[in-house]
């Protein structure tokens, strides 16, 4: 059985912060958002845990293997070095979404995202070392199915992205009603999903609906261990072998020995 340990990153009080003591400068907003993204992204890659940017002001992340005190860190380094600050709460359970509304609830009895007087909340559960196993974290890579052929190189950057969105938008919806797990647009043609306990039928049915849904064709490689990055260094490494094998689906096992799926 899975275990996901999720973390919400909501940014204090940004939406006023943005515009006091007058609106500020967009594309200085961007940098700013991107680059407290890429920070976040090194801090908690560097301890085997993913981030998603999701809307930047709050963001997801993947957090298996951090503790309470990790969180800590993470909180003060941003502090630091940003003219924000940033709310976290952590949330633990077999489904990710229910994971992700646990670690929402702890920062919303807080007070509001808006509240000038809410900052540098920790709030929730972390899984205690004792009870990490190797079935932990779920991750599946998602990518579009010659993606540079069919919309690269035939139509224009902003027509690629609305077919690219289409599908994604397909995708994430349904893995989140039909099984409970998070999906987040990483760039290209690329989707990860942070899943639970899912079999293969599930996630041929998952392709099958996209397709039907936005005429987009997905193929997916899917790794399970204790934690983010090596799940999904083995959902890569799966997703390679569909490449390889002309599969769409690859249910992956630790690199030295790859499941061939017989679908």
């Amino acid at each position: 059985m899975t275990k996901s340990q999720l973390t919400l990153v909501q940014i204090d009080n940004y939406g006023p912060w943005t515009v006091t003591p007058n609106p500020r400068r967009e594309m200085d907003l961007q940098t700013l958002q991107s680059r407290l993204f890429a920070d976040l992204a090194q801090f908690v890659g560097s301890r085997d845990g993913y981030v998603f940017f999701t809307r930047f002001d709050n963001m997801v992340a993947v957090t298996n293997g951090l503790d309470r005190a990790d969180h800590a860190l993470l909180q003060e380094t941003i502090g630091n070095r940003y003219p924000v600050t940033i709310s976290l709460g952590t949330g633990v359970d077999a489904t990710p979404v229910a994971a992700l509304e646990a670690a929402t609830a702890g920062l919303q009895r807080a007070g509001s995202a808006q509240d000038g007087d809410r900052r540098e909340v920790l709030a929730g559960e972390y899984l205690a070392g004792s009870d990490r196993t190797d079935d932990d974290v779920r991750i599946a890579h998602f990518d579009v199915n010659d993606a540079t052929g069919k919309y690269t190189d035939q139509l224009n950057e902003f027509d690629s992205f609305i077919q690219i969105e289409q599908g994604y938008a397909a995708l994430m919806q349904h893995l989140r009603e039909e099984h409970g797990a998070l999906s987040f647009f990483v760039g290209g043609d690329n989707i990860i999903s942070v899943c639970p306990a899912m079999d293969e039928r599930d996630y041929r049915d998952a392709i099958d609906h996209v397709e039907a849904d936005a005429g987009v064709e997905l193929k997916v490689g899917v790794g399970t261990a204790s934690n983010p990055h090596v799940a999904g260094m083995d959902a890569k490494h799966a997703l390679e072998e569909c490449r390889h094998e002309g599969t769409d689906i690859e249910l992956g096992a630790p690199v030295e020995e790859v499941n061939v799926a017989t679908d």
